[in-house]
Order: C-alpha cells, then sequence, then structure tokens
C-alpha cells in the first residue's frame, strides 16, 4: 500500500513511525476538523491560532502533524506547529527560580516554568505574517537548544497550531489547592507555595495567552490513571530519536508525572464542555467520539 500513497503520506508515516492504516483512521475523525479550520480561516481571511490540549503522551504532536501535512496538500494552506514543551524556561531560569520562590519550579512542566515572553514574540511574529524563529526544547538534557538549532519560519502561514499538556487549564479556586492530590504534593509542598505559585501563573499569565485562541481542540483521557503508561510509551519512542542521550526511567516518569496531575485533572474536568472540538480516547488511546460545538468560552 506504501507504494501507492502520495508523498506526504509516507512522510508523515515515517516521521511519526505509524503503519499505514493510520490514514484511514485519520481521515475519519480528522478530516471534519480539518474541513472546519479550512472554513473558519476563509472567512476570517487572516492566520488562525488553534490550541490543542492533551495529556503527556495523548497524541497531540501527532495529530498537529497530521493537520499541518493535510492542510497543506489538500488545501494549500501553510501552517506552523508549535509545542508548549519548547518554550520551558532554560535550565539555568528555572534553577534561579527554584531559589527564590520553591525547589519544585526547578522542574519543567508546570505554568511558571514557561517562556511566556518568548512565546508571545513567536505568536507576535507568526500572527502577523513575519519570519520567525521557533525554539526547540530538548528533553533529554532537560534545556533549550542553540538558536542556531531552531526552526525559521520565513514565509507567512494561515494557521498556527499551539498544542500543550496545560493548554486551556484555568486557575483553581483557591480553597481547592488546599488538599494535596499526590505524594509530592504532601511531601515536597507541605505548605502549598509551589501549587499556589502555579496557580498564579495561569491566572496572571495564560489567560492573555488564551485572548488569542481562535480554535480550541482537546484530546480527552479517560482519567489521569492512563498518563502513566502513555508517557512510558512516549519516552520509549523518543528514546529512538535520541543519539546515546539519557531517557527517563519508568520510576522517574511515576515521580516526574506527579507535576502534571492536578492541572491535568482538572482539565479533564472542566476543559471538555468549553472546547470547540473534542475527542475522547480510550486507555489505548482509540478515539471513542468526536464532537463539535459551535462556539467555546476558554
Amino acid at each position: 500500500m506504501a507504494e501507492s500513497l502520495p508523498d506526504w503520506q509516507k512522510s508523515f508515516l515515517a516521521r511519526n513511525r505509524l503503519p499505514d492504516d493510520y490514514l484511514s483512521h485519520a481521515l475519519k475523525w480528522f478530516g471534519p476538523l480539518a474541513t472546519a479550520l479550512v472554513e473558519h480561516q476563509n472567512s476570517a481571511a487572516r492566520t488562525l491560532l488553534v490550541a490543542v490540549n492533551g495529556s503527556q503522551g495523548s497524541g497531540k504532536s501527532t495529530l498537529c502533524d497530521y493537520l499541518c501535512s493535510l492542510l497543506q496538500a489538500d488545501y494549500g494552506l501553510t501552517s506552523a506547529s508549535l509545542s508548549l514543551d519548547d518554550f520551558y524556561l532554560t535550565a539555568r531560569e528555572r534553577r534561579h527560580i527554584a531559589l527564590d520562590i520553591h525547589p519544585l519550579l526547578a522542574t519543567r512542566g508546570a505554568p511558571g516554568t514557561h517562556d511566556m515572553g518568548l512565546l508571545s514574540a513567536t505568536l507576535d511574529a507568526l500572527l502577523g505574517g513575519k519570519p520567525a524563529s521557533i525554539p526547540r526544547f530538548d528533553k533529554s538534557i532537560d534545556d533549550r537548544v542553540p538558536g542556531s538549532e531552531w526552526e525559521q519560519v520565513t514565509s507567512p502561514v494561515q494557521v498556527v497550531f499551539l498544542e500543550g499538556w496545560c493548554m486551556g487549564a484555568m486557575a483553581q479556586p483557591v480553597d481547592e489547592l488546599a488538599e494535596p492530590v499526590n505524594a509530592l504534593e504532601v511531601r515536597e509542598d507541605s505548605d502549598g507555595r509551589w501549587r499556589n505559585y502555579v496557580n498564579n501563573s495561569l491566572a496572571e499569565h495564560f489567560s492573555e495567552l488564551y485572548r488569542r485562541v481562535d480554535r480550541w481542540v482537546m484530546l480527552q483521557a479517560p482519567s489521569f490513571d492512563c498518563v502513566y503508561q502513555w508517557r512510558l510509551e512516549q519516552e520509549q519512542k523518543l528514546a529512538l530519536t535520541r543519539s546515546g542521550n539519557a531517557i527517563m526511567s519508568a520510576a522517574e516518569i511515576a515521580h516526574f508525572i506527579q507535576f502534571y496531575q492536578r492541572l491535568t485533572e482538572h482539565c479533564l474536568v472542566r476543559l471538555p464542555a468549553r472546547v470547540d472540538h473534542l475527542y475522547r480516547l480510550d486507555k489505548q488511546r482509540r478515539i471513542q467520539s468526536y464532537t463539535s460545538a459551535a462556539v467555546a468560552n476558554v
């Protein structure tokens, strides 16, 4: 079958290490989303910003890659795909805020560990039809790569995808922060300073980002319990692309995902009713249903 596929589909499958039959699955579920985005872009006559939420390992990057490829091949629309993960503060910057505010901020992940100024400037350029340098964060070294290795977008794009595990997360009511949700919060954030800082970062910095978003997409996991296995599989897949750099062990992943638990569970409960396009997943990441809403209010 591969011999008869268009070049863009062959390239997509190779990049993501996917079997050929993924394409029929993708067209069934994501074709309507692509059509809706094209219609919205045509009516808006400007560059769209599409936000994609999903827990770790849910398939956000694969979805964005597929949509970018499909929009170009079938509709002639150029696009750029950004990951919130690529906008983490550098290791040095995180060490600094860890000393100033809370030791847990040395670990990338939660709001408050992103360079929101860099993200805003990058979006300004892309949404304004200007050249942009897209940063890259290498998780195997836990740091941003040098600027010479950043992706260069030299021509205007019609659609910008921004995917992230906490995209769309809203600040929690203060009383919900009082009770720890896992062992990490019990042992290492007993006074709640870390989670309050994260919550304040959402309120102060992410709400401004959300106002720029035109359309919201969510890949909804059945529960946070799936995240460990998905993240483990993701790490194993990443290992295939890393030349000798270390990956996390199963025990390290179990500890690491605790940094994400509070907001992931918050998103799973609150976000589905507020997005434009909702995909409900099962434990194997298979799509069980797709719902398209007329208007979202994130």
